[in-house]
């Protein structure tokens, strides 16, 4: 299974590393082109793919081809193509019947993965998808499931996903600097602060599969222990409202407000 990177940005970057990484049910090859920045020659030679020529050319060697432009060069990177087997679009903000509309020979999927799919533990977003051919769809998630979890979602509710896991490994990483930062100054070494932040998430996440976020703040925060005291300050801090604030913003973003 051949899959084409058309623009090779951060994210496409991400999914590439993790298929590489992947054990099983990765591309066969991987090939790249970019907008003349250089970035597909070099992570081809990362993850031991093959940048091409042209966008042309990407498409009509590949069975797969990764969408991963920004979303105002769509139209006019669509209307250069021939029509690819299936798109898999990473364009944020942009819903799947557009993408019907520019790519309508060719099975269209919607996706929205967050950054976890270089390490493969990512999250992917998948819009139901409309008139796709049942092999092509299962091939896709056989693809998608090597580096991530898969959600189907209404595509009215990709927006909201994204806000939601697209954007929270950044949140995420500004929680564990300003800890990892505390724990220096508090006489840790930098490396082990950060990774004493990087494993407790890490472990948070796990039980976040079994627990509600209540159960385990409740099973840490022992009454008028130093959780309750930090879990006040974040309080009064505003701190649950600062993440209410950047989800709202990103939202707005999103839609153009």
């Amino acid at each position: 299974m051949v899959v084409g990177f058309i623009g090779s940005g951060n994210m496409a970057a991400a999914m590439a590393r993790g298929w590489a990484r992947a054990e099983q049910d990765s591309p066969s090859e991987m090939l790249f082109t970019d907008s003349g920045s250089g970035r597909a020659t070099a992570l081809a030679e990362e993850v031991g793919g093959r940048a091409v020529e042209s966008n042309e050319d990407l498409v009509r060697q590949s069975d797969f081809v990764i969408l991963a432009v920004k979303p105002a060069a769509l139209e006019a990177v669509a209307e250069e193509l021939p029509a690819p087997r299936a798109v898999l679009s990473l364009l944020g903000a942009t819903p799947l019947d557009k993408l019907v509309e520019l790519f309508p020979d060719s099975a269209v999927i919607r996706l929205m993965p967050n950054l976890g799919v270089e390490v493969n533990r990512g999250v992917i977003c998948m819009a139901e998808p409309e008139g796709v051919d049942e092999e092509i769809l299962e091939q896709s998630r056989t693809l998608l499931g090597s580096i991530a979890s898969v959600h189907e979602l209404p595509d009215s509710a990709m927006d909201v996903a994204t806000a939601v896991m697209g954007c929270s490994p950044a949140y995420f990483a500004v929680v564990a600097e300003a800890l990892g930062s505390e724990g220096t100054h508090g006489g840790l070494e930098p490396e082990v602060a950060i990774k004493l932040v990087g494993e407790s998430l890490a472990g948070t996440a796990e039980l976040l599969k079994r627990r509600t976020p209540f159960e385990i703040q409740t099973a840490v925060a022992s009454p008028g222990g130093s959780t309750e005291a930090g879990l006040e300050a974040l309080a009064a801090a505003g701190g649950a409202d600062a993440f209410r604030a950047a989800y709202e913003a990103s939202i707005a973003r999103m839609r153009g407000n």
